[in-house]
């Protein structure tokens, strides 16, 4: 039987990388007496997948892990089990039954919303706000970005979904697949260039951001829509949109337009 297990991180845990957030679960699973299966072989080890990895220094309302079970009290009991053998700065929030054809946390990931606050002590930052509408119509938003290999330069314009601000709050959809994977620092450094009026020039890599200038939540992580993936609780696609933390329709529309769900919608309780 496979879990789907939606936990927060939060507080000073953010600034823990995720070997060490996939080593504590380890512990607290065994502290916890969950019947977790295990591996074959001379190296057992707990069957357990995590979705996109959270960069350090990010918090997080929407982590997912997904374990296999021999045994299940019920979805509430092993929430609470973890939760009391748990951290300050890690609530488990949910736990859900897969579906025997859900595909895994990392495999499903199609898209990641972030609320990014700008710290108010940063100063010497434009108004990145005003720009917004003259950003999001540019059909190509090029960046360089650092990989193992190297640099290289990539048009990161498909992969915003969605980027709008209010309440001091930017909002951002991006796309967090394999294929895309986009990074919130990387979208507010172009818009940092174009507010700086740099249209024209070659934005710089993530790292020329002002040092802890941004505050990120990652407030959820998004699969592709299908029908044997919705959870029975939700009634469909639309409930499922509904129950996102994010009260804004726009954004909401922006995940029905690209058939996204919550991963955490995948699933069932009992």
């Amino acid at each position: 039987m496979k879990l789907r297990v939606k936990f927060r991180k939060f507080g000073s845990v953010r600034f823990i990388g995720h070997l060490d957030v996939m080593r504590f679960f380890q512990k607290a699973i065994r502290r916890a007496g969950i019947d977790i299966a295990y591996t074959g072989g001379y190296s057992p080890h707990q069957i357990m997948t995590f979705a996109a990895p959270l960069g350090v220094g990010l918090e997080s309302n929407g982590e997912y892990m997904d374990i296999e079970v021999h045994s299940l009290p019920s979805c509430q009991e092993v929430a609470d089990r973890l939760n009391q053998v748990s951290v300050p700065g890690i609530q488990v929030v949910s736990v859900k039954i897969l579906p025997e054809k859900a595909g895994n946390a990392m495999a499903s990931v199609a898209a990641a919303a972030y609320t990014i606050r700008v710290r108010e002590e940063t100063t010497l930052l434009p108004d990145m706000a005003a720009i917004l509408p003259d950003f999001l119509v540019r059909k190509e938003i090029r960046i360089t970005k650092e990989t193992k290999k190297g640099t290289r330069e990539v048009d990161i314009r498909p992969g915003i979904l969605a980027l709008d601000f209010s309440d001091g709050d930017f909002h951002l959809l991006v796309d967090a697949s394999s294929a895309g994977n986009i990074k919130p620092e990387q979208v507010m450094t172009a818009l940092l260039s174009q507010a700086q009026g740099k249209v024209d020039a070659e934005v710089p890599c993530v790292e020329s951001f002002p040092g802890n200038a941004l505050r990120i939540t990652r407030e959820d992580v998004y699969t592709r829509a299908m029908s044997d993936n919705v959870t029975e609780s939700t009634g469909g696609m639309t409930s499922a949109l509904e129950s996102h933390s994010t009260e804004n329709a726009e954004f909401c529309k922006k995940l029905q337009e690209h058939g996204l769900i919550s991963l955490g919608d995948v699933g069932y309780t009992e």
